[in-house]
């Protein structure tokens, strides 16, 4: 059997993840001193007060190799072959650390078949996958059919989301403190997706409406052009402007209802506050990837 491993970071629901047949391998947000394993967290009440957290952002951590270890030999033990989907190297070390463990499970059961993938997003950007990669499995594919899924998943999906705020990102470091009070100043909202595995700005504009309309306009494009398979629309912070936006906005455009879910705090706290999207198209939409989609695997 093939035995699909992502992380926490997907921000798949665990009742969705038990139902799928998904493990999922949590990473931890550490505030004041007290660890949190992001799988076990109430995302709604922790992000709760959000801005309070702004001049102390809580830091995070990947799984440690033990861990990760100890997943692979599991499914070792039990005859299984592995298909792990993790967090984009450009965002963290989770992916590298998988392709140690894996590596180190191969080297005491020879026997053992893995494919590491660098899903090269988060949030359900990385999610959209990882359930390619279950209905592969479920029609009968085994590992390569699983991992090639997967693959092919990656090159139509897209995130498309935008923060209330420019603070956080200046507190984070991803932007200077100049141009975040400027930002802020004038409204600047930018519309920001993942490009090669990293944040990239696709569009700044001047008030957060036009920033939302300007994921609408992307979003219907790319569907309009290549179709659409799946959607979620995501939050940091609080949920209600999120299920707003779903409702009078998202569900009219695809005249069916939309999952409104949390982005996991180990990226969350990097954006701040903020509404956005992610989808999954039925053929590859452009700017997604610009190298060979091949390139982010490593089989055993």
């Amino acid at each position: 059997m093939v035995r699909i491993i992502t992380d926490s970071v997907a921000s798949i629901p665990a009742d969705e993840a038990r139902e799928a047949g998904i493990d999922i391998v949590t990473l931890f947000v550490n505030r004041d001193g007290v660890e949190h394993a992001d799988a076990e967290m109430d995302l709604d009440a922790f992000y709760a007060d959000i801005y309070d957290m702004v001049d102390d952002i809580p830091t995070s951590s990947q799984p440690s190799q033990l861990t990760l270890e100890q997943a692979f030999e599991e499914a070792a033990k039990a005859g299984d072959e592995v298909l792990g989907i993790f967090i984009s190297t450009g965002l963290s070390g989770t992916f590298d650390g998988a392709v140690r463990a894996a590596r180190a499970v191969k080297a005491r059961n020879i026997g053992f078949s893995y494919v590491i993938v660098d899903s090269s997003s988060c949030g359900y950007d990385e999610a959209w996958p990882v359930f390619d990669a279950v209905e592969a499995r479920d029609a009968g594919e085994g590992l390569e059919g699983c991992a090639a899924a997967a693959l092919s998943g990656i090159e139509r999906t897209r995130f498309l989301f935008t923060p209330e705020t420019l603070t956080f990102l200046q507190k984070g470091g991803r932007i200077g403190n100049a141009a975040a009070l400027l930002g802020n100043l004038i409204q600047l909202s930018p519309v920001l997706t993942v490009t090669d595995g990293a944040a990239t700005t696709l569009a700044k504009v001047r008030t957060r409406k036009k920033a939302l309309d300007r994921i609408v306009a992307t979003f219907k494009a790319d569907i309009e052009e290549h179709g659409l398979k799946r959607v979620v629309v995501h939050y940091i912070g609080d949920k209600a402007p999120a299920v707003a936006w779903a409702r009078d906005v998202i569900e009219p455009l695809i005249g069916r209802s939309v999952k409104v879910l949390p982005v996991s705090p180990v990226i969350g706290l990097h954006v701040g506050p903020a509404v956005g999207i992610a989808y999954e198209c039925a053929s590859a939409v452009a700017g997604k990837l610009t190298g060979p989609v091949r390139s982010r695997a490593c089989t055993s």
